[in-house]
């Protein structure tokens, strides 16, 4: 699509191009176009990565540099697709894009989009304070974005839940019909899985003292727990029960994913886009048909990481010792508790992480992209108070698993009532300082290792 150049246009652009050209010396290097990037509030490897993408299209001739020519040559291309973009959302022709036109293309996209997420999004963009959007405001918005279209605009703050802590995380992430037809979202499971997988090895020390004082509930210090289980079976046995965890994360993702795409098509009221609550319970569903799935190696997992060394040969050894001596239901021990803290993990979940992004928009007007620290921050504190939610039952869960068929009879209300009988209530939060210890490591290990896998994927791919 073309256009003709005014000299109003020319001013413009003229004006732009020294603006980006720190050094003066009529040309623009990469580096100064992320330097102007940085200055629009954007996040330092946000800004690399997009002043990359522009200037790979802008730099027609390969050299290091771009001359006024080729600045032009771009913005022009790109404003004309941005004009496309800004005519077909708006519907009414007004000249302006208002917060129901902007909610009907996020349903055209497939994407959940509450009133008050959009209403976020459009302060982002409206600078009069009018709430619509019209073609300059628009056109300053995106004038650097390496995309034509607003997508990007929600991308940042989708939750991102390939980002594993370790916990079975219960809401999946939505993928964009486009995602979904090109492939894009199998590239963003696997590297999910490859993530989890490395983040798993890398805490599990941590995960298997969690799961002993859970298990045991002694009030022993962490490094104790460490050293009484080096002695017992070595370095190596600080990993036991790991490769169970590890192996589970594959079929439990694609489990979930199914589940919830295919939940979702039934609850949702509106085909063209879900609402919170609606997401909620498929995601709860979702988790639970995941977990019912492969809850056995769930509990080969914590008979492994409690057991002594020697006496499993290994993970199928365990699963048919376990079936052989107490029966095919105890591979389904602790299953209530487990089920019924998903409601509660996935509501705080999901509550906290928008009531922070909310805050977090409201408090950064016109940053469209919050960064990784902050990502990851609200991703973390979210987890957490969902995992504090929900622990009791979680520790619950754990011991049935372990226990022997005498005790575990008792049941889920049963086991509670002796654990606070003998610890008080704090004893239902027996491993939770193992627990929040490695949520760190793990978000940060787990989200280096996804963004690499992702790279490796999309270029091999």
């Amino acid at each position: 699509m073309s256009r003709t150049i005014t000299e109003a246009d020319k001013k413009r652009y003229r004006a732009l191009f020294n603006a980006l050209d720190v050094n003066n010396d009529g040309k623009i290097q990469c580096s100064e176009l992320a330097q102007a990037l940085r200055q629009r509030r954007l996040s330092a490897d946000k800004a690399k990565h997009h002043a990359q993408s522009i200037f790979g299209k802008i730099n027609t001739n390969n050299d290091s540099f771009l001359d006024f020519d080729e600045f032009v040559e771009y913005m022009v291309q790109h404003e004309a697709n941005l004009l496309s973009v800004f005519k077909k959302l708006d519907k009414n022709k007004d000249g302006r894009i208002d917060l129901e036109e902007m909610r009907q293309a996020f349903k055209k996209l497939e994407l959940d989009l509450s009133s008050q997420m959009a209403e976020s999004l459009l302060e982002q963009i409206d600078k009069d304070g009018n709430m619509s959007v019209d073609w300059q405001e628009w056109m300053t918005f995106f004038e650097f974005s390496p995309d034509s279209d607003f997508q990007s605009i929600v991308r940042h703050w989708r939750q991102s839940l390939m980002i594993d802590i370790g916990e079975q995380l219960t809401v999946p992430p939505e993928f964009t019909a486009k995602e979904k037809k090109s492939g894009e979202w199998i590239k963003h499971l696997i590297a999910g899985a490859v993530a989890g997988a490395v983040s798993r090895t890398c805490t599990a020390p941590l995960d298997r003292v969690k799961i002993m004082l859970q298990v045991h509930g002694k009030n022993m210090s962490i490094a104790k727990s460490l050293k009484l289980m080096v002695k017992e079976g070595g370095i190596k046995s600080l990993w036991r029960g790991n490769g169970t965890n590890v192996i589970k994360i594959a079929p439990e993702t694609a489990i979930k994913f199914a589940a919830y795409e295919k939940l979702k098509s039934l609850i949702q009221s509106d085909p063209n886009q879900i609402g919170t609550l609606e997401r909620f319970t498929a995601g709860s569903l979702a988790g639970a048909t995941a977990q019912t799935s492969i809850y056995p190696m769930e509990v080969v997992k914590t008979r492994l990481a409690v057991a002594r060394t020697g006496q499993y040969k290994g993970m199928l050894d365990c699963l048919l010792q376990t079936v052989k001596h107490e029966g095919p239901q105890a591979l389904y021990r602790g299953y209530l508790p487990n089920i019924l803290g998903i409601i509660p993990y996935a509501g705080i979940d999901l509550s906290v992480y928008e009531t922070l992004k909310q805050f977090y928009n409201k408090s950064n007007p016109g940053v469209s992209d919050p960064g990784v620290l902050v990502l990851l921050a609200c991703g973390t504190i979210s987890s957490t108070c969902g995992q504090l939610a929900s622990y009791p039952l979680a520790l619950v869960r754990t011991r049935l698993q372990a226990a022997p068929p005498e005790v575990a009879k008792d049941g889920m209300v049963k086991m509670a009532q002796n654990i606070v009988k003998k610890n008080g209530f704090k004893g239902l939060y027996s491993g939770i300082a193992p627990n929040f210890m490695k949520v760190l490591p793990a978000v940060s290990i787990s989200y280096v290792i996804y963004e690499r896998a992702k790279k490796v994927l999309t270029d091999k791919l």
